[in-house]
């Protein structure tokens, strides 16, 4: 359908005129971002983008209109709550109007379900059910998703036969069964005759219904199962009292059965037919009726079947009074009930079941059409005109097969495609069809038509019966569609990006950019939930608009983690574009918000299976994390190794603690005025079983990543004020020795500033901490708290790394801090670098007035040494006084000091 812009101006005001009066509408319309209420003229936004004003933002109720990851538009009230109703509405027309309309009918199809239904796996255990279901039964959704069928309805040995029956491929109807279920307030159901209700004793708030099920197997890609549905037929028993009424003193040999034969209501005819003696039960299959012959009566038994199959069953039934009667058996317009007609002459006998068939179908229920030899219509019941969205006055005598498609009533195949309207004489009856019925108010319904012959003397007539399949095939839309889409953004997740990849055309070309969005948890945290999903759904319109630029799909694989497939651009082609795409940042209340990304991306050549491309995709993203924020990489084949070794190194991690592995070096510092040690700093190493000593470059980085950090933190300082002890009891001279370990403001952060070790910290002292400079760029007032409460403890906190990387003067008055060490690459250059000297002359002037102790790191010549105590530096460590040692080896070395 192709909507003029006009005609979207008017339609979109008479939706929000009769769903959300209040409301006011930001609608995308092409090129144009159009302002609509139902009071007022739409008119044009001056900035031309869908960006929604912050006073929305602020107050009232806002919602968003996406479909497929797109963002077609914003709905915004501020004293009323905006009605689903009107989104969903809304949202249909806006996607009708746009480019990409096509699909529509699939999206009007994913609604929530009205009736109640049950989705169970093959193994016949309960996978969803709908909220209708719960309350019928009584049922909390606990107690059902997810339990075997048998559970929730022991000792019904039918019911898992019928839905047995539909797992395997067939659909089965299952018996009308009389239940006591609880009432609208919710009270708990009691169970009658065995029927499939709640367990528990009978609530004085339930009511007794006659309920009809139905399984149909349901089959969704990979996975397969059962649809159970359930209707209340109360109503439809109601009738059957009511028939009773209406067949009372009828001459007429006539009966209405259910389509398993049980006799409902019949008329005096009938029941006459049987001997005083033994008179005629309601309630029992009518092949069992003492008025026939040789009981039960199997060729009354075969025309019930062949009835209930849709058929039009005729015989001669033997009597036992003698002679036969002629008897027909036809489907009444109400599902699942048959009307027979036993005829003394068959024109006139069938004449006079016409006039009572009529009047079974004026009072019934059902949506039924009867039409005359001519396709005429003679009856049409108001439900019926309803379905098909016409008034019944006018279809009446006139040819149904040409005045539908004159009043705008279309066609079309369970899938969509448009047929033509047949002519309704020429049909081979019986006739079972599904079709899609498009009203002429644009509704569309999915309907199950039978159509039956209707013997009327000479000039047989058609029975059409319809029922709506809508709820039905909705729910099984909106299952197929939940499962390979993202609730939140509308675009595919993994498995529906996966099944993309392997339909695509072949040969594969292109590639699979994978990308996470850096601190998106912090984020979450300080923006609150409902923000952060406005940005998801934000960036996943953007990424499915480049994605349909180039032909191909975005996908959400997780919470901040998306992917896009670019079949006609390389990668680093794929990787400009994903780039230039989220450049600009986002939209949050009042503020944009800037985004990084880790981008993996894969090429995908032609012999290249969908599942490994998206693996190796994000094989690069985890490699691109690692690397820090805002970070690219290309897949190559040693990524894919060295993500494993990752992988295994953090899982051997978790038991170097345990395992005893860990150990501590020390690198020993002089004072320059007498040469004498005073302390040293502890260096952790990994001795791994098969690589050898690891140096904490190596694994520190998997450990941050975890709290695995805090463990190994722990550790270090217990061991550090093991080792300190260990030197002040062996080496007397040396009581005051101390050792300092490296810890990251990060770490003491998550760990709670080592509270766990204070008490341990308190008795022994705090070893002295070393801290990089550029972490004291956070001037946070928990960060102040945290460095205060070990100096208390007798820690001296010392700058490590000064001179190198980003750094802050002011952090050197606004820490408590003891001193600072050089970075080893103002050494290095000494002593004949007139600018390092210079530097380094600095640097511990501006120290020293600062009274911080200032150390030299990485001294490795005695030139260096002999600089470095002319200059004025407190004290140095390197190579130029010892390498790193062992707990033992450093005892013994300053034993000989």
């Amino acid at each position: 359908m192709t909507l003029s812009t006009s005609a979207l101006y008017t339609a979109l005001r008479d939706l929000l005129r009769v769903h959300a009066p209040e409301a006011t509408l930001l609608a995308s319309v092409g090129k144009q971002v159009l302002s609509v209420r139902a009071d007022a003229a739409p008119f044009e936004t001056p900035s031309g983008e869908l960006i929604p004003p912050d006073a929305w933002l602020d107050r009232g109720q806002l919602s968003w209109l996406t479909r497929d990851g797109a963002l077609l538009g914003l709905l915004w009230s501020e004293e009323t709550a905006v009605p689903e109703g009107a989104v969903e509405v809304l949202t249909l027309l806006l996607s009708a109007a746009s480019a990409e309309g096509a699909n529509r009918e699939a999206d009007m199809l994913i609604t929530q379900l009205p009736a109640p239904t049950a989705w169970l796996n093959a193994d016949l255990v309960f996978r969803q059910v709908s909220r209708t279901f719960l309350e019928l039964f009584g049922f909390h959704g606990p107690d059902v998703v997810g339990q075997p069928l048998q559970t929730v309805f022991p000792g019904r040995e039918d019911l898992v036969q019928s839905l047995t029956l539909a797992a395997s491929g067939r659909a089965s109807h299952l018996a009308d069964e009389y239940a006591v279920v609880p009432d609208r307030s919710g009270a708990a159901a009691g169970s009658t005759g065995g029927v499939p209700t709640a367990s528990g004793s009978t609530a004085s708030t339930a009511t007794g219904v006659w309920l009809r099920g139905e399984a149909r197997p349901y089959f969704g890609g990979a996975s397969a199962g059962v649809l159970w549905t359930v209707q209340d037929v109360s109503g439809e028993r109601q009738e059957a009292a009511r028939m009773t009424a209406l067949l009372d003193g009828l001459e007429t040999p006539l009966a209405l059965l259910t389509d398993t034969g049980t006799v409902l209501a019949a008329s005096t005819g009938l029941s006459d037919l049987a001997p005083a003696t033994a008179p005629a039960i309601l309630g029992t299959p009518l092949w069992t009726w003492p008025c026939f012959a040789d009981l039960p009566s199997e060729l009354v038994r075969d025309l019930v079947r062949v009835a209930a199959s849709g058929g039009a069953a005729n015989g001669d039934v033997p009597l036992v009074s003698g002679g036969t009667l002629p008897l027909a058996l036809r489907r009444s317009t109400a599902p699942g009930l048959l009307v027979a007609a036993g005829l003394s002459g068959r024109g006139a006998g069938l004449q006079a079941s016409s006039g009572v068939v009529a009047q079974v179908l004026a009072l019934s229920d059902a949506a039924t059409i009867l039409l005359d030899h001519a396709g005429r219509a003679q009856l049409v019941s108001e439900q019926a005109a309803q379905l098909v969205g016409l008034d019944a006055a006018k279809l009446l005598n006139l040819s149904l097969s040409r005045v539908l498609g004159e009043l705008g009533v279309r066609l079309h195949t369970p899938e969509g495609d448009p047929i033509s309207i047949p002519d309704l004489r020429t049909l081979n009856l019986p006739l079972i069809r599904e079709l899609l019925v498009v009203r002429p108010d644009g509704v569309a319904r999915h309907m199950e038509v039978r159509a039956t012959r209707v013997e009327e003397g000479s000039k047989p007539g058609t029975l059409l019966v319809l029922r709506d399949l809508t709820a039905l095939r909705r729910a099984q839309a909106k299952m197929k569609h939940d499962a390979r889409h993202d609730a939140l953004t509308g675009l595919p997740n993994r498995p529906g990006l996966r099944e993309h990849l392997a339909a695509a055309a072949t040969p594969k070309t292109g590639a699979v950019v994978c990308l996470d969005a850096d601190g998106f948890g912090a984020l979450n945290a300080a923006l609150g939930r409902t923000a952060c999903d406005h940005l998801l759904i934000q960036l996943a319109a953007r990424l499915n608009d480049l994605a349909g630029l180039h032909g191909g799909l975005a996908a959400r694989l997780a919470d901040d983690t998306f992917a896009a497939h670019l079949p006609d651009l390389s990668a680093e082609g794929a990787v400009q574009a994903i780039q230039a795409t989220l450049q600009l940042p986002l939209r949050s209340g009042r503020r944009d918000v800037s985004l990084t990304f880790a981008l993996g991306v894969a090429h995908l050549p032609a012999d290249m299976t969908a599942d490994a491309a998206l693996a190796d995709a994000e094989i690069a993203m985890q490699h691109a994390k690692r690397q820090g924020r805002a970070q690219t990489s290309a897949f190559h084949p040693g990524l894919r190794a060295s993500v494993a070794e990752a992988y295994e190194l953090e899982d051997a991690l978790r038991g170097a603690i345990a395992g005893e592995q860990f150990t501590l070096l020390y690198q020993p510092a002089v004072r320059l005025e007498d040469g004498q040690p005073f302390s040293a700093e502890a260096l952790l190493r990994w001795q791994h079983p098969t690589l050898g000593t690891l140096a904490p470059s190596r694994f520190l980085p998997l450990a941050s990543r975890s709290d695995l950090i805090m463990q190994v933190g722990d550790w270090v300082v217990q061991e550090a004020l093991r080792g300190r002890a260990a030197i002040r009891a062996s080496v007397p001279k040396h009581i005051d020795w101390r050792v300092s370990v490296n810890l990251s403001l990060e770490e003491l952060r998550r760990s709670a500033g080592l509270e766990h070790l204070m008490p341990l910290l308190a008795q022994q002292g705090a070893p002295d901490i070393e801290v990089s400079a550029g972490s004291l760029l956070d001037h946070s007032q928990d960060t102040l708290g945290l460095l205060e409460q070990l100096r208390t403890h007798g820690a001296r906190l010392i700058v490590d790394d000064f001179g190198d990387g980003a750094s802050s003067l002011t952090a050197l008055t606004r820490f408590p801090l003891s001193g600072l060490k050089l970075h080893p690459t103002l050494t290095a250059r000494l002593p004949n670098d007139e600018r390092s000297l210079t530097l380094v002359q600095a640097t511990i002037d501006l120290a020293h007035r600062l009274n911080l102790h200032v150390t030299a790191v990485g001294v490795e010549t005695q030139e260096q040494l002999s600089v470095l105590r002319e200059l004025g530096c407190d004290a140095a460590q390197g190579y130029a006084i010892t390498p790193p040692l062992s707990a033992d080896d450093l005892g013994v070395w300053l034993a000989e000091r």
